[in-house]
């Protein structure tokens, strides 16, 4: 059983399904970042623990083609981390709070045995970028190069060092792209589950089937947490959207057209190393 899936459909509410919540053209958004579920403390410094974690929340509230303005920050802190590596964590979320004009306005402390950051981001949209708006018809499209990620994460495991820019570290977010195409869209996520999973996500929500027409490998297909953009779009809008991606220097990638015919969904299991 996904006991994820099952946990999210015990507590739907009118404003859960985004990937943040929009009331009253504010939105707000929350992701965890923890220990041996989403990175292992050996492989990162401090700071890219920080940078990771602020970035796969800053990812949410892009995808939902809003600005942030607030955020909050829950440590849970092992008995062994040192005061110092606490030090180089608050100068990183210092050092992008301040970078991104977003201010830090609380959060929590707790004792684990494992070290985890939980963020919370608010910010406002006036055009928020929604999952359950997606037509018959419509063309489906990712950003960026699918599949480092999970290469990387496979390099890790064994032991094996990655570049310091690897997207593993260091996730690519298309905020000029989403700001710009969200009026020609139809509806749209950040990749972070794997791009099999997310399409997925994004045509059970309205009820729509794939009728595939490119091929994607299982190498790209579950790449989880490449936090690039699924996007769904009126094929009267390609050329329009094409020369948004080429003025973003965003690379676009057309693999599928949603349909009311019903077609397998991509086979989808969790990204995460520790399930």
């Amino acid at each position: 059983m996904d006991l994820e899936s099952y946990w999210i459909d015990k507590i739907k509410s009118s404003y859960t399904g985004d990937d943040g919540a929009v009331i009253d053209k504010w939105v707000y958004a929350m992701d965890a970042f923890w220990e041996e579920t989403h990175f292992k403390r050996e492989w990162m410094s401090m700071e890219q623990i920080a940078y990771k974690a602020f970035i796969v929340n800053l990812s949410d509230m892009v995808a939902m083609n809003a600005s942030v303005k607030y955020m909050l920050i829950t440590l849970a802190i092992p008995k062994d981390l040192h005061p110092s590596q606490l030090d180089r964590l608050s100068s990183e979320f210092n050092r992008l709070a301040n970078k991104h004009n977003i201010d830090i306005i609380g959060g929590d402390t707790i004792g684990s045995d494992k070290l985890g950051v939980t963020i919370t981001m608010v910010g406002k949209s006036k055009n928020p970028l929604r999952r359950d708006t997606v037509k018959e018809g419509d063309l489906l499209a990712f950003t960026g190069d699918l599949g480092s990620v999970k290469a990387d994460l496979q390099k890790l495991f064994l032991g094996e060092r990655i570049s310091d820019n690897s997207k593993f570290y260091r996730p690519v977010l298309r905020e000029d792209f989403v700001k710009a195409v969200t009026p020609w869209l139809s509806g749209g996520m950040d990749i972070s589950d794997g791009l099999y999973c997310d399409t997925n996500k994004l045509l059970k929500c309205n009820n729509l089937y794939l009728q595939e027409l490119k091929v994607i490998p299982k190498e790209q297909g579950e790449s989880g947490e490449e936090y690039e953009m699924l996007i769904a779009f009126a094929p009267e809008n390609l050329n329009r959207i094409k020369r948004i991606a080429k003025l973003t220097d965003t690379p676009l990638t057309i693999f599928g057209k949603t349909t009311t015919k019903k077609t397998d969904f991509y086979p989808c299991k969790s990204h995460h190393f520790s399930d």
